[in-house]
């Protein structure tokens, strides 16, 4: 299905090397450099709703849908993702916000960029697909591939939590463990020639897409954009989806050039993006041996996005911080006994790395800070 009258998809473009791609058929990385290719929109179009009207309509996550790459745009089948609740906590900090995305289907922010991905490669005309997951992507991949009745076959790591397998196994996925890490689970699935498509991180244009809409959320939540925002990085799509959401909202006219500073937020037993930002390198070289940590979606030695990230953070004056296990683990106990929000790992990460970089000097109390929980507890169980 080429694109409809709902969305206003101009073409699609490298994020590394800028080439034009199109649209209309199935698209994985650019032809050119292998690199992420990313969704564009006539966002000049006078046919684009004011703040005004998109604000009036329902919340959730096609509620702009005009700046989503679906043909059927409000129709598009969903299963109530987005909207989730920004939560004042101030508990934890004068300024603080968290954004508590455990309150998205299968418990997780996984879930808005594959409401995004599987309808549009579905339109396109994809009916078997593979990717590989650290548990919470490969949960959501299989719900949504039972929403659109397509198929979905996902490789984990053999110590994934079960409640992810079982959850990607009830919904119909065919679920493969593998010993090792994400990467070691995306190589047993290069091998396989079975036709699927692959929906592995920014290995495709749209699961971005479902993943800006964070950034939107945040702007429509608070009313303006805070000054810091923490946000737990693995494969780093959120991180590149919220700086192109913030590109797009100043190219509409809601704001200007101001940006929250980002903060990507890593394992110090896997932090191949902290490395390379302290470094001041353009790219970063994958973590070798990372170590098991138990915030699973930050095991990701190797990032195909990690130039997009590393030129957000600098773009936003933002940093990176590594965060150690105990620290990691204690904040997400913090998380719970002083804010009531029984979040993941992932989540108990942004705390502790606010906590450090708020008694480093980095920010001032007094600065407004959202933290990112990605994930429900109950997903690492």
């Amino acid at each position: 299905m080429a694109v409809g009258p709902q969305t206003h998809l101009s073409h699609l473009e490298c994020g590394n090397c800028s080439a034009r791609v199109e649209p209309h058929r199935l698209q994985s990385r650019c032809g050119s450099c292998s690199g992420p290719l990313l969704a564009r929109y006539r966002l000049t179009d006078p046919a684009i709703p004011d703040l005004e009207k998109v604000l009036s309509r329902p919340p959730g996550q096609f509620r702009f849908h005009e700046v989503l790459p679906n043909a059927a745009g409000a129709d598009t089948p969903t299963l109530g993702e987005g909207a989730t609740p920004m939560l004042r906590a101030g508990a934890l900090g004068a300024s603080v916000w968290v954004k508590d995305e455990a309150q998205n289907p299968t418990g997780s922010f996984k879930a808005r960029g594959m409401a995004v991905a599987l309808a549009r490669n579905a339109e396109l005309g994809a009916r078997d697909f593979h990717l590989p997951s650290n548990g919470n992507a490969g949960a959501a991949a299989a719900a949504y591939a039972a929403l659109h009745g397509v198929r979905v076959t996902v490789a984990v790591p053999a110590n994934t939590p079960e409640a992810l397998v079982a959850m990607a196994r009830l919904c119909g996925a065919e679920v493969l463990r593998v010993d090792g890490t994400i990467a070691d689970a995306a190589a047993s699935l290069a091998g396989k020639d079975d036709g699927a498509f692959s929906l592995a991180t920014l290995g495709e244009p749209y699961r971005v897409e479902g993943k800006k809409m964070m950034g939107y959320e945040i702007f429509w939540d608070l009313g303006h954009l805070p000054d810091v925002i923490f946000y737990p990085t693995g494969g780093g799509t959120g991180l590149v989806g919220m700086a192109k959401a913030f590109n797009e909202m100043e190219e509409l006219g809601w704001i200007g050039s101001e940006r929250p500073r980002m903060v990507a937020v890593q394992s110090a037993s896997c932090a191949p993006i902290v490395r390379a930002f302290h470094a001041g390198a353009a790219h970063a070289e994958p973590w070798v041996d990372p170590e098991v940590s138990s915030a699973y979606g930050l095991r990701v030695p190797s990032a195909i996005g990690d130039r997009l990230m590393l030129s957000a953070l600098r773009d936003t004056r933002g940093t990176a911080v590594s965060v150690a296990e105990n620290d990691l683990d204690e904040a997400t106990s913090r998380l719970a006994s002083r804010a009531g929000i029984s979040g993941s790992p992932e989540g108990g990460a942004c705390l502790a790395a606010y906590e450090q970089l708020l008694a480093q000097g980095w920010l001032s109390p007094h600065e407004e800070v959202v933290l990112f929980n990605t994930g429900a507890a109950a997903n690492y169980w």
